[in-house]
Formats: structure tokens, C-alpha cells, sequence
């Protein structure tokens, strides 16, 4: 009797994968809260500062890093996005299914890349 190939991933698996995401969503979100705090400059110390020099040297290196925590804002706010969409994917059951090819994306895969929507093969062809 020949094994059937998998069309989705079985309850258990998905409730792995979802913790897995969670895990990475929260992370996420402490990186996102961290990176916004540094652009708004909660955490800042401004009045402790004395010297004009050192303030205006200090000024030029906050707005090249404001704007560097700005991109990276944006790129993790983006991964926030991807990884919540991963766990609809999971509440629809179709997490982990490749959205070109319709096959199952391995877990090996899914485990790095828990967002993923395209297997390796379908990535590879978009690369080219």
C-alpha cells in the first residue's frame, strides 16, 4: 500500500508551527516596541548632555540611526504582517501549502522561513 502525498498539514502540526510563530511574532514585536522607542527617543538622555560640540556630533549620528531604525521599523513591522497572516493561513488550514505549486512546503523549511508561501522550487523559478 503506497502512502498517500500529504495535500495539508495535519491539526498537530499546525498547532506546532502556530507555536513556533507565536514565539517569533512576540519576539518581533519586542524588536518593533524597541526600534520605535529608540526613534521617538524615549529612552534618551538629551538634558544630561552639556556640551554643544559633543551635542551637535551626537545630533548627526541620532538622525543617521533614527533613519536606519526607521527602515528597520518598517522591515519588521512588515515580518509582524507576514507572521500574522502565517497564523490565518494556520486558522484556514492551509498553511505550509505552496501558493504556485499547491504542494506542502517541507517543515525543514517552514521551521527557518515560518512565513514562507513558496516552496523552494517555486522561489528558485521567481529568482530567475
Amino acid at each position: 500500500m503506497s502512502e498517500v502525498e500529504k495535500t495539508r498539514y495535519s491539526d498537530e502540526e499546525l498547532a506546532e508551527f502556530k507555536a513556533i510563530i507565536l514565539d517569533k511574532l512576540e519576539k518581533a514585536k519586542a524588536d518593533y516596541e524597541l526600534l520605535r522607542s529608540s526613534i521617538t527617543h524615549t529612552m534618551s538622555n538629551d538634558t544630561e548632555d552639556t556640551s554643544p560640540t559633543f551635542k551637535v556630533l551626537e545630533e548627526g549620528a541620532a538622525t543617521l540611526s533614527k533613519e536606519e531604525s526607521g527602515r528597520l521599523a518598517q522591515r519588521q513591522l512588515k515580518f509582524i504582517q507576514h507572521l500574522e497572516a502565517a497564523l490565518v493561513r494556520i486558522e484556514n488550514k492551509t498553511y505550509g501549502i505552496c501558493r504556485e505549486t499547491g504542494k506542502l512546503i517541507p517543515k525543514e523549511r517552514l521551521k527557518i522561513v515560518p512565513h514562507a508561501t513558496l516552496s523552494i522550487e517555486a522561489k528558485e523559478s521567481h529568482n530567475k
